[in-house]
């Protein structure tokens, strides 16, 4: 519906003529081999295992006799990195496990004995699910955000014996109405020109994206936007985002399986959040009985990058830490 406002189409002009200006070496970005970002992007304690077939990036940290860690899954074009404020205070006391969900990061598209090509919300639940299942964990509480959300709302209902927790963070699931959505994300959703960026990605494409999901810009650091874009040039992950977006179940209603959650739910949610606006916490509140909603001010879609400090102190509040 968005793509149908006329300053938003402008604005896709104007980058579409933007890429064109600059189809030059500066602007050429070649896929990168995994191997070529493992040094800079998973360092101790990140690790790589195996998913019938499927290379995995991940962390698990903290204590291992912790009977329900806490897992956690990141939105689209982000990483397990996005967590690291949250790691750094969780697991001191608790066993938590990070990892790049497939189609991003260092973990890479779907391959293996996976189907691939297929990015929608239950596979990528499913996926989840093998993933804690190879870790030998049963028991859990799981969070996300934006799409990792979904994801973790999604697992909950797949494996509600499992699941101990919910954890919502700005999440996907609902239908809304975004007030701004990147310019990389409504060009890989364009029939005809989503696949340029697979092959000219300026650098200040993404930082624009990454600037438009925080409530203040001025926390973008150029570290930060290096992060997003090298791990965007991961082998076959522009390709992938473009599938995730056209796979988007934007018309479904999944109200009736929201509102089945019987665990306990906390749900943060950043009030500068423009990509899903913060009108859609109060519709998971509603439909989730007893679930608690805390809404930030001055934080925007991705509250746990933005400030983890503040963030994390509800989450450990909620779980009794």
């Amino acid at each position: 519906r968005y793509l149908q406002s006329p300053p938003m189409l402008i604005r896709i002009i104007g980058v579409l003529l933007m890429l064109t200006a600059l189809a030059v070496p500066l602007s050429r970005a070649p896929d990168r081999a995994p191997e070529t970002l493992v040094a800079r992007w998973a360092p101790p304690p990140s690790d790589f295992i195996e998913i019938k077939g499927q290379p995995v990036h991940l962390r698990d940290q903290g204590p291992r006799a912790d009977a329900a860690p806490i897992v956690l899954l990141h939105g689209t074009a982000a990483s397990l990195h996005t967590w690291e404020g949250w790691v750094k205070s969780l697991s001191k006391e608790r066993r938590v496990i990070t990892l790049d969900l497939p189609g991003f990061g260092l973990t890479g598209p779907f391959t293996g004995k996976y189907t691939q090509d297929d990015y929608r919300g239950d596979t990528l639940a499913r996926f989840v699910i093998d993933v804690l299942d190879h870790l030998g964990v049963q028991r859990f509480v799981i969070g996300g955000n934006s799409l990792g959300g979904e994801v973790a709302w999604r697992v909950a209902t797949l494996a509600s014996d499992r699941v101990q927790r919910l954890i919502l963070v700005d999440s996907a699931g609902t239908r809304f109405d975004p007030e701004a959505v990147p310019l990389g994300f409504l060009i890989a959703r364009m029939p005809g020109v989503r696949r340029i960026p697979e092959h000219l990605l300026p650098r200040a494409l993404v930082a624009q994206g990454v600037m438009s999901v925080y409530g203040d810009p001025a926390r973008v650091s150029s570290d930060l936007v290096d992060r997003y874009y090298e791990l965007t040039l991961r082998e076959g992950n522009r390709r992938a985002l473009g599938l995730r977006m056209q796979q988007l179940e934007r018309e479904v209603d999944h109200s009736a399986r929201i509102a089945s959650i019987k665990v306990p739910t906390l749900i943060l949610w950043g009030q500068q959040d423009r990509l899903i606006p913060v009108a859609q916490a109060s519709a998971f509140k509603r439909l989730i009985p007893g679930s608690e909603l805390i809404v930030f001010d001055g934080l925007g879609h991705v509250p746990q990058e933005e400030d983890a400090p503040r963030t994390v102190a509800e989450v450990r509040r909620w779980l009794g830490m």
